[in-house]
C-alpha cells in the first residue's frame, strides 16, 4: 500500500469521478485507475462501485475513506513536525475565526507576529462557532480564535485572552442615540436584529434578555456582521453585539450603546487541540498570542 495510492483513492471518492480527480492530480486517468485497482487487490475488497463514468463508494469504501483521510492527515502532520523541526520560523499555520473577530483582532495579532516571524506563512478560514471547534478536533485547522471559549470539551485546550461587554446598537433615527447607556429589561419592546439560530452571538443575546426577564422579537435575521449592521442602520430593528464587532461602526447610521443591569460579557480567546502536540510554528504562534494579550493587559 502507497501513499499515492491513498491519495489517488480520497480524490476520487470526493469526486465521484476518476477524470475529474485525474485533472485536479495532474496525473493520466489510467494511472489512477490501475493505482486504485492495485489497492483493491492488496486490500481484497472492491472499494467503487462504478456507475459508466462515474463511481461511488462500497459501504467497506466509505469506511476506509474515513480511516483513510484520518491517516493521511497525521502523516502530513508528522512531516510538518519534521520540517518545521529544521527550520520552526518557516512553516504555515491554518488559523481559524469567526466573523464577529474579522475586522480588528485578526488583523491586528497577525500584523504583529508577521513582524516577528516573517518566513511563517497562514492559511486563514472564517467560520462558526461549531464549525471551528470541529475543524481543529479533526485537524482541518491547526488553531482558532472563538468567543465565547469552551472550558470543558474533551477535545480542546481554551485560553481567555480577554473578555469584553456587549453593546445595543440601534439605528441613528432611535431615541436611544443620546443615551450612554440603558437597562436591558428596557428593551423588551423592540424588534430586534440577530443571526439566525445555531449561531452562538444569536444564543447569547437570547439567554441575556431571558435573564432580565423577557424573550426578545426576532423580526429579522442576517448570517454576518455587514447584514445585521445594514438591517438596523435601515431601521429594522436594533441589536446586540460585542465590543469587538464595532470597529468600522459608521455614526452617521447606526450608534451604540452600553447595556447595563445586567451587563452582558463574553470571553474571546483561543483553541488548540487537547491530544495533537503543536507543530513548531503553530506552538510558536500560540505563545506569541497568549504573550501579546498578557502584556496588553499589562499595560492597560
Amino acid at each position: 500500500m502507497e501513499l499515492r495510492q491513498l491519495r489517488y483513492f480520497v480524490e476520487v471518492a470526493e469526486r465521484e469521478h476518476v477524470s475529474e480527480a485525474a485533472i485536479e492530480l495532474h496525473v493520466a486517468q489510467s494511472a489512477i485507475s490501475r493505482q486504485i485497482a492495485n489497492l483493491e487487490a492488496e486490500l481484497g475488497v472492491e472499494l467503487f462501485e462504478r456507475e459508466g463514468r462515474n463511481v461511488r463508494l462500497t459501504h467497506i469504501g466509505k469506511i476506509f475513506l474515513t480511516h483513510t483521510k484520518t491517516a493521511l492527515k497525521a502523516i502530513d502532520h508528522a512531516k510538518k513536525q519534521i520540517d518545521e523541526y529544521i527550520d520552526p520560523e518557516r512553516g504555515s499555520i491554518k488559523i481559524g475565526f469567526p466573523t464577529s473577530l474579522a475586522s480588528n483582532l485578526l488583523p491586528t495579532v497577525v500584523s504583529e507576529f508577521k513582524k516577528k516571524y516573517p518566513k511563517i506563512g497562514f492559511q486563514l478560514r472564517q467560520g462558526s462557532y461549531n464549525f471551528l471547534i470541529e475543524s481543529v478536533e479533526n485537524r482541518e485547522i491547526d488553531v482558532a480564535f472563538l468567543g465565547p471559549v469552551p472550558s470543558e470539551h474533551p477535545e480542546i485546550i481554551g485560553d481567555i485572552l480577554f473578555t469584553e461587554n456587549f453593546y445595543a446598537l440601534v439605528p441613528s433615527s432611535h431615541p436611544l442615540v443620546n443615551q450612554e447607556h440603558v437597562n436591558l429589561r428596557d428593551l423588551h419592546d423592540e424588534d430586534f436584529v440577530l443571526f439566525p439560530e445555531g449561531y452562538v452571538l444569536h444564543q447569547l443575546v437570547i439567554d441575556g434578555c431571558k435573564q432580565s426577564g423577557f424573550t426578545p422579537k426576532v423580526s429579522s435575521q442576517g448570517e454576518d456582521l455587514d447584514a445585521i449592521k445594514g438591517l438596523v442602520a435601515a431601521g429594522i430593528g436594533i441589536t446586540l453585539l460585542p465590543e469587538s464587532a464595532f470597529n468600522d461602526l459608521n455614526p452617521h447610521y447606526s450608534a451604540k450603546v452600553a447595556i447595563q443591569n445586567p451587563e452582558l460579557k463574553r470571553t474571546v480567546g483561543i483553541i488548540i487541540p487537547r491530544n495533537r502536540k503543536l507543530a513548531p510554528s503553530e506552538q510558536v504562534f500560540y505563545e506569541f498570542i497568549k504573550d501579546f494579550f498578557s502584556n496588553l493587559d499589562r499595560f492597560q
